[in-house]
This record gives structure tokens, sequence and C-alpha cells, in this order.
């Protein structure tokens, strides 16, 4: 496996395994579309500033900015937004089981959309990948009660896995098209940002802010980490790899999450999420083994 590669996976993968956590501070007094609308406003500023300050070329022409700002709606906007009121209600487990099938909408959008082929082993990769995830939140699952808010919160959590999904297929052609993904994301988180609070103002929402150290430290981490830095770094594997096995990412989260859960909450792992995190890491190895290999070939 070539060293770029491997840390374009493990950076976002290591990441957004501790944005979970985060996002829980995001939506307590504070709407969570007003949230999402500061976290990635403050992520597209500061990107937009590191990209003037290291001299990137920040020129792009009407077209272009088009499919930038769609890129900012599907995957900076209305995704997190559906996320982050999802979270609201569902806990981090379910979410990120709902999340898992990102993989199976990048694998058969990818196929519609960008024509992409419908792989066996990424198919499989993606099945064990699913199991393991509800294998390791299984108690969160058999805990589930489907009442009306809690199905209405599960539809909510199922758009933004699609519209990520979209977003995930619209950063591939935007690459196709040789758009560079540090001054796109720049120009699409800022883009995002802004529609979302557009957003807030036209459905009467209160724009406030809580001015405590949890929110201020976890949006600051959000908007750094988890937004510039991984999706610097998995937009970039998704362009290298292809967005079906880059969705990978969003399965093995959640064992990072757990594993800092071990340390920092006192997880105890059970005989069902050590099965459970087996299973995400043979469909890894299924998912991801044929492209890797043909990279050390061509290395």
């Amino acid at each position: 496996m070539k060293t770029r590669s491997a840390i374009l996976f493990l950076v976002p993968t290591l990441i957004w395994g501790s944005t979970w956590y985060a996002i829980k501070f995001q939506v307590g007094t504070i709407d969570p579309l007003v949230s999402v609308s500061y976290r990635f406003m403050l992520a597209g500023i500061l990107l937009l500033a590191y990209c003037k300050i290291a001299g990137l070329n920040l020129r792009f022409n009407i077209k272009q900015h088009g499919m930038i700002a769609l890129l900012g709606l599907l995957l900076f906007g209305v995704n997190y937004w559906m996320v982050y009121e999802a979270e609201t209600i569902l806990t981090s487990g379910l979410v990120a089981v709902m999340f898992s099938i990102i993989i199976l909408a990048n694998i058969f959008l990818n196929a519609l959309l960008l024509k992409g082929v419908i792989r066996k082993e990424v198919l499989l990769g993606a099945s064990l990948g699913i199991l393991g995830t509800a294998l390791l939140f299984k108690d969160d699952l058999l805990s589930f009660n489907l009442n009306n808010q809690n199905l209405k919160a599960l539809l909510i959590c199922i758009a933004g896995v699609l519209f990520a999904s979209l977003g995930n297929i619209t950063s591939a052609l935007n690459q196709r098209n040789k758009l560079p993904v540090i001054q796109t994301n720049a120009f699409a988180m800022t883009y995002g940002g802004l529609m979302m609070f557009g957003t807030v103002l036209i459905l009467q929402k209160e724009i406030a802010f809580e001015y405590t150290t949890s929110y201020v430290l976890s949006l600051f981490y959000l908007a750094i980490f988890g937004s510039i830095i991984a999706f610097s770094t998995y937009l970039q594997l998704l362009g290298e790899i292809g967005p079906d096995r880059s969705a990978y990412v969003a399965l093995i989260t959640p064992v990072i999450a757990l594993f800092i859960s071990t340390f920092f909450e006192g997880y105890e792992w059970k005989m069902a999420g050590i099965l459970g995190a087996g299973l995400l890491i043979a469909g890894n190895v299924i998912a991801l083994k044929n492209k890797l290999i043909k990279k050390q070939i061509r290395a």
C-alpha cells in the first residue's frame, strides 16, 4: 500500500471517529441548522485564507462555481443539517449504523451517474461492513423504539446519507474536470455554510451562539479537523480510488469512535462488538485489496 494512500485513508478515519462526540456539543441549545452554518462558514473562511496565503489559484469560471456550489449544498450543507437533526433524537450509534449505508449509495450512484463498474469484492466488503457496524451497535438497535419521532429522525438520517453520497459523486465529477480539491473545498464550504445560514433566515430560526467552552472548542475542532483536514484528505482519496471504495472510511469511523469511548467513557467490548469490528476489518481488506495491489504494482 502506498504511503500517500494510507495517509489519505487514515486521516479522515481517525478524525471522523471523534467528531460523532463533538457534534453532541453542537446540538444542545443551538438549533442544528445554525450550528451547521457556523461550522462551514468558519471552515470555508479559514481554508480560503490558507489558499490565499499559500498562493493557490482561486480563479474559477461561473460554470465551475456552479458545480462547487452544488458540492457545498450537498456535502457541506443539507447532509450535515440532516445528521445534526438526527443526532438530537437518535444515539450516535444508530446514526453511525444508518450512515454505513453510504457505501451502497456510493456504489450504485457511481455506476448510475459516473458509469462506474459495480465490483463484486466491493459489494461483498460493503455488506460485511454494514453487518459489522450493526453488530457494533447491537444494543442501540435492539433498544430502538420505532415511534413517530424516531421514525422521522430515521428518515432524516437516510436523507442525509443520500445527500452525502450525491456530494461524493459531485466531488468525483469535479475532480474529473480537473478542479483542485483544496480550493474547491474552500469555496464549497463557504457556499454551503452561507446557504445554510440563508435557510436559517428563511425558516426564521433563532440565531444564537453558545459562549461555553465545550461549544466553542467543538465548533473549532469540527471546522478545522472535521471539515478542512478530514475532507481535504478524504476527497483526494475519493478521486484516487473512487467513490465506492473511499466510502469505506464511513464504516471504519465507528470502530475508532468506540476505541475512543473505551478510554474516555469506559466502553466495554462485548463479543458482538469484537465480531463486528472483525467483520469491518475483513470487509475493508476485501473491498480495498485489489485496488491497493494495483497501486503497488504501478508504484
